[in-house]
């Protein structure tokens, strides 16, 4: 299973690294190490996350940080859409009614 970011999701999770690095170093190298784990943890078992009311778009909390990972599994890949912050607006969330 291939692993693709939209440039929505990058630019997401760069903009939070780089907020968190500005406070934190370590806390940012901690949080970096997470999200991995979380994303290989995704590309052995896709279907691992909540289901969203996008019925193609599944959620991942990145426990035990407030950030949540939105993705879509295809027949192929597994595509990054989002990665936000749990305290931002429910109704921005992708999958979102």
């Amino acid at each position: 299973m291939r692993l693709r970011y939209t440039l929505p999701a990058l630019a997401e999770l760069d903009a939070v690294l780089d907020h968190i690095a500005g406070r934190s170093p370590q806390g940012v190298r901690r949080i970096q190490t997470r999200m991995k784990a979380i994303i290989d943890l995704l590309l052995l078992h896709p279907n691992i996350g909540r289901r969203t009311n996008d019925p193609s778009i599944r959620r991942m909390t990145v426990s035990p940080y407030p950030y949540l990972i939105f993705y879509e599994v295809t027949e192929t890949e597994i595509v990054i859409h989002a990665v936000r912050h749990g305290a931002r607006d429910p109704s921005s969330m992708p999958g979102a009614s």
